[in-house]
């Protein structure tokens, strides 16, 4: 069993710890939230210590690692924090908003041989694995093109000044919220992208930094992501991949903070398309529990780095291209040994 500190006790560190009480793979001994009055009553709630500084967990030699659930401009400091002490890291995405912050990430957690992991929990759902399991098998042929959407409207009703919505937190609106998914799924699908052209704009709500984003990726290797995401619209999640013998589309019947199961739709060349439903599954508790597995030196986890840092380089491109109104290009995904 893997125990472990949750950094950050807002609405998602809570949901975290909520998932891994009784967990056979991991166990939270603490939490860590700098406003300790506000998260007091959850701690002893939950059975955990409460700490408010990640350097006071980080001394506990009874933890052994970390899962950060604080704003993305701290993920880099805290990563390279935990890696020298020892600790293993789970941190939800975005990994880093910057290339040269992941690679930092990356190395220092490789330099301390501890594991690294990254809250992309729509790599784990059983529709996503099974794709990409069509994928690789050649089943629909070379991919050409991805065409997905992940939006949604939870942002209309949180406090203005949450950090969620900040210009330095959230710098081109959906994009670290949602978009950010659909970056990383099409990276699994193609590998490192190449350039691209994004278009942030305030057209639906009060949201300052942007509601509606679009973008446009080309990847190194051939093919193309058109990729939505929007915090003015109630719930949609869709994720297909069109390739030269078929395609294959997941939507998502609610948002993966409660799963209530998918439809998968494939359509080979020559055939009708055929639908499933897949029922739900708890994706965010399997991508932790691979965490814990590859920690505890056994099967890899998944996802590997230099896809982790594939994102975070389109991620910056993405971010320069709303800023720029022009095709940006990707910068390279070298520097990451493992």
């Amino acid at each position: 069993m893997l125990k472990v500190a949750v950094v950050g006790l807002g609405w998602w560190g809570r949901i975290i710890v909520g998932l891994l009480r009784g967990n056979a793979a991991l166990r939270v001994l603490a939490g860590v939230d700098p406003n300790t009055a506000a998260s007091a009553e959850f701690a002893r709630e939950q059975g955990i210590a409460l700490h408010p500084r990640l350097e006071d967990a980080l001394a506990d030699p009874q933890i052994e690692a970390v899962v950060l659930c604080t704003p993305h401009s701290l993920h880099q400091a805290q990563i390279l924090a935990a890696a020298k002490a020892g600790k293993h890291v789970f941190c939800e995405k975005p990994l880093a908003l910057s290339r040269a912050d992941v690679l930092a990430a990356v190395a220092a957690c490789n330099t301390n041989r501890v594991a690294l992991a990254v809250g992309h929990e729509r790599r784990f759902e059983p529709p996503i694995l099974e794709l990409m399991r069509m994928l690789r098998a050649g089943e629909i042929g070379t991919p050409l093109q991805v065409e997905a959407n992940f939006s949604q409207d939870k942002f209309l009703a949180i406090d203005p000044q949450n950090w969620r919505l900040s210009p330095q937190e959230a710098p081109a609106g959906p994009l670290t919220a949602t978009g950010i998914h659909l970056l990383d799924l099409s990276i699994g699908v193609f590998g490192a992208a190449e350039s691209a052209f994004a278009s942030v704009r305030q057209l639906g709500s009060a949201l300052v930094n942007g509601d509606t984003l679009a973008v446009l990726l080309a990847f190194r290797g051939g093919g193309h992501a058109l990729i939505s995401a929007m915090l003015a619209t109630p719930f949609v999640g869709r994720f297909a991949v069109y390739g030269s013998k078929g395609w294959i589309e997941v939507r998502d019947k609610n948002h993966p903070e409660a799963p209530e199961g998918w439809e998968f739709i494939t359509c080979l060349r020559g055939a009708r398309p055929e639908r499933r439903d897949l029922p739900p599954a708890p994706s965010v508790l399997a991508n932790l529990e691979a965490f814990a597995e590859a920690a505890r030196g056994g099967a890899p986890y998944p996802v590997p780095q230099q896809e982790m840092i594939a994102n975070i380089c389109a991620l910056e491109a993405v971010i320069r291209s709303t800023r720029s109104g022009k095709v940006e290009a990707v910068e390279g995904v070298d520097g990451a040994d493992g």
